[in-house]
């Protein structure tokens, strides 16, 4: 057992020595879709080492719309297995991880001459709930509607049905999966690029790694090499073929201080201009605009960022909504894209209409899993070990097919005071909250801003969870860089002794790594020309 994550400078000298060449599964990616796959093959008894180039879930696992639903749109497709898988997923991650997944309201608009209407919603929904097992939707008036959502223009307003699905921070969420299993006896290091594959007999048999921070290339084998990369799933592919799977599709999103139009649940409003839907939710302490649906025709090795004409969508989709809650660009605190890796190249369909389930293939022994939805992850890993099976060894029975066990404590005995920040901090770290909680100090553990998030989760993430830049702990460990206003220039001198102390940076080290999170943060969570 280990208090945080592989210790990567240690574990990549062991391997320059000779050490931890050769591994049963090696999966690359550190998004969710990876993290599945490393839980689940050491569950099994192999031995996994997953590589990440950049931060853990730096990618799309980061950037979602932090939603964990069955997706009454597949179910409107008529996708009854997706919708049944993704429901029965959303509430065993509701019962294992509760303050981290966690059920929410959500609200979907009538207006006359739209579709659906009340009629149609109401029969998605009882099949919704029916596959899911659980009976939460309804229909509500107008009257109600507009006490959760002050200010909504009633103009051709029919009312609006009432379900639940769940949220999550999802980059937490692949922390947590990464850290059950190290604590099981997995490995995982970030910053670690897969450079090329290796091959023997024209199969894959491994890779080679590049250490991001010098540049030597290290040679490991494996019985099986998983991609989980995501977006960038077709890179590794090109090795074997031309042959373009994925399609990368960019969601963005706006964040506004709760202040200026404040929520507890979810909207969804169709947009005027092309009746996609978008959604008006609370998140950490702020309220969120998105998502768009746009094809990501820039560099995926670049972070994905929000264009003018996405700013000018959400924006216009907002005011047309609430007319007397006009929100302008001044008013963004942050906002952040996403490139979701769809299954599909036709790039003349509309990419709401894409399909949003995962595929799973294999080049040459090199096995691919790429696309479906963050709520599906477990499954997705399932599949994808499956198709790797007869590289591997004879797997362990596993007789225990929970994701995460929950800590032999309850939140009552970790705060009394504060029982559901306890369950908040359970959620995130499972049993290692309560070490959380003794290496830091009260003052520590006071919530910074609007937000639920603390110091102390800084300090703990800083010595335990592999944090390499200012920005993993900003916009990734934490989500305060883009809940705090200016990317949360008021805690630098806090955080700027919690790395003096548990990393020993000196100030040359603290001055280029805060250069370096300002131009990021500008360039990519900000708004476009912001530099």
């Amino acid at each position: 057992m280990t208090n945080g994550f592989t210790n990567r400078q240690e574990m990549l000298s062991k391997m320059r020595a000779g050490e931890h060449l050769d591994w049963d599964i090696i999966v690359v990616g550190g998004g969710i879709t990876g993290a599945g796959v490393l839980r689940e093959a050491r569950r099994r008894g192999y031995r996994a080492l997953l590589l990440e180039q950049q931060d853990f879930s730096w990618g799309t696992s980061s950037r979602s719309s932090k939603m964990v639903h069955g997706g009454l749109r597949y179910l409107a497709a008529g996708d009854l297995k997706l919708t049944k898988e993704s429901v029965e997923e959303r509430e065993r991650l509701l019962t294992e991880a509760p303050g981290l997944v966690d059920r929410i309201a959500f609200y979907f608009t009538f207006r006359k001459g739209l579709f659906p209407g009340r009629l149609a919603m109401s029969i998605i929904l009882a099949i919704y709930d029916f596959l899911a097992g659980i009976k939460d939707h309804r229909y509500c008036k107008n009257n109600e509607l507009l006490a959760q959502f002050p200010g909504l223009d009633t103009t051709q307003l029919k009312g609006a049905s009432y379900y639940t699905d769940a949220m999550v921070d999802d980059s937490r969420l692949v922390m947590r999966v990464i850290q059950d299993s190290i604590e099981n006896g997995a490995h995982a290091l970030n910053y670690t690029k897969v450079k090329n594959l290796v091959l023997k007999n024209g199969q894959t048999a491994g890779v080679t790694i590049e250490e991001s921070d010098t540049g030597n290339t290290i040679d490991l084998s494996a019985a099986a090499v998983i991609n989980a990369t995501g977006a960038w799933a077709d890179r590794l592919r090109n090795e074997f073929t031309d042959d373009k799977r994925i399609r990368p599709l960019r969601g963005s999103h706006l964040i506004f201080a709760q202040s200026l139009y404040p929520v507890t649940n979810v909207m969804t409003f169709l947009h005027q201009d092309d009746k996609r839907g978008v959604y008006v939710y609370p998140w950490e302490g702020t309220t969120v605009l998105g998502t768009t649906d746009l094809d990501h025709q820039e560099d995926l090795d670049i972070e994905a960022s929000i264009s003018d004409q996405e700013i000018e969508y959400l924006l216009n989709g907002f005011n047309r909504q609430f007319p007397n809650n006009q929100l302008s660009r001044t008013d963004i605190l942050s906002s952040w894209a996403g490139v979701r890796p769809v299954i599909g190249a036709d790039q003349g369909k509309d990419p709401s209409k894409e399909r949003r389930d995962h595929a799973v293939w294999s080049d040459h022994g090199l096995i691919t899993v790429s696309g479906g939805k963050l709520t599906t992850f477990r499954l997705i890993a399932l599949d994808a070990l499956a198709a790797a099976a007869e590289q591997l060894p004879t797997p362990t029975v596993v007789t225990d097919h929970r994701m995460f066990v929950s800590p032999e404590f309850t939140a009552a005995q970790l705060i009394p005071e504060n029982p559901l920040w306890a369950q908040r901090l359970m959620g995130r770290y499972g049993a290692k909250a309560q070490q959380l909680l003794k290496q830091s100090s009260a003052q520590e553990q006071l919530s910074l801003g609007d937000t639920q998030f603390s110091l102390a989760e800084c300090r703990w993430s800083v010595k335990y969870e592999g944090v390499i830049h200012l920005d993993d702990l900003l916009l990734r460990r934490t989500r305060l860089g883009m809940c705090l206003a200016k990317g949360g220039e008021e805690i630098m001198p806090a955080l700027k002794n919690i790395f003096q102390q548990e990393q020993q940076w000196n100030e040359d080290r603290w001055n280029s790594e805060y250069k370096r999170y300002q131009t990021i943060w500008q360039r990519y969570y900000s708004l476009p020309n912001s530099l």
